[in-house]
């Protein structure tokens, strides 16, 4: 790979950082993921959720030192998972604080459909290209999330990263997101499914074998009973469409949907991760609601029912 990388801002994202003796402890009775795994050259995709299993929020979590975590989520949803984490604290030696204002999240790849700034000192050879894996120079980190194609987050002290992202380069990553088949939470769509609707599991996000957690037990019944009749998948839309996190309506087959991802392409349809049934399931007489024409597409993982 000789080509620049390229950044855009993704100033929709923010940053809770967890610091104190306590933080990885503390955290790890409170996400899906197992918080022994993760380390200053690996990052975790991990879920937060309710006591019932419904997920609240998805972590990006990055070690940025021994006693110093950071987690990132969707800015609008900072606020709400650092208020419930505060509430099991207690006795721990553990500070929940939103530094979003002093962070920048920036998406990063050797492409042009991401021309808002250009990072010509930084070779791309110089980053790591294993999913998950993490990189740092100096003040700023580089998590990479896919090798197909290969591209990374780059966390930077906000006055070194670029303003508001141009629409179409802020479009395209997010369809390299649906692509790739990774879920998101939302505001609207938070607390509405539970971990294996997301793929949590498909996307190394749930360790089954570590101890409790919130909502383990849920998450947990789910997978060794195999349950989970209704999972995120991937469409297009046949028609011109704009689709937001949280819409709903009904397959062509019947199938109830919500939608949890989408981007528009540049014909004007949509293709979005949407929470629906899965194919082989039975699930009973059609919906009711509005109906959307859409085309099935293939995810870069297996779905295990």
């Amino acid at each position: 790979m000789n080509s620049p990388l390229h950044r855009t801002a993704l100033t929709d994202l923010g940053v809770l950082r967890l610091g104190g003796a306590d933080a990885a402890r503390f955290l790890q009775g409170q996400v899906s993921n197992d918080l022994t795994r993760l380390s200053p050259e690996r990052t975790l995709l991990a879920g937060y959720h309710t006591p019932q299993g419904r997920t609240i929020a998805l972590l990006r979590l990055v070690a940025r030192a021994e006693d110093e975590l950071l987690a990132l989520l969707p800015r609008e949803l900072v606020s709400t998972v650092r208020e419930r984490l505060a509430k099991y604290v207690l006795r721990a030696k553990v500070t929940l604080t939103d530094v979003s204002g002093e962070w920048g999240i920036s998406a990063l790849a050797a492409t042009e459909h991401l021309p808002d700034g250009t990072l010509a000192t930084l070779a791309p050879q110089s980053l790591a290209q294993t999913p998950g894996a993490c990189t740092r120079h100096e003040e700023r980190w580089f998590v990479c999330l896919g090798a197909a194609p290969v591209r990374w987050l780059e966390i930077a002290p906000a006055d070194q990263t670029p303003g508001e992202a141009a629409p179409t380069a802020r479009e395209h990553w997010r369809l390299l997101d649906v692509r790739a088949g990774l879920t998101q939470v939302y505001a609207a769509t938070s607390e509405h499914f539970v971990a294996q609707m997301l793929n949590l599991d498909a996307l190394d996000a749930i360790a089954f074998d570590k101890g409790c957690y919130t909502g383990q037990e849920v998450i947990a019944r789910a997978h060794y009973r195999g349950r989970v009749k209704r999972r995120a998948q991937r469409f297009r839309s046949r028609a011109p469409l704009v689709l937001a996190p949280g819409a709903s309506g009904v397959l062509g087959d019947g199938r109830a949907f919500e939608v949890l991802e989408s981007a528009r392409l540049a014909d004007g349809r949509a293709e979005f991760l949407a929470v629906t049934a899965l194919p082989s399931a039975e699930h009973g007489e059609p919906a009711e609601g509005p109906r959307l024409e859409a085309e099935a597409l293939e995810l870069p993982y297996a779905l295990e029912a």
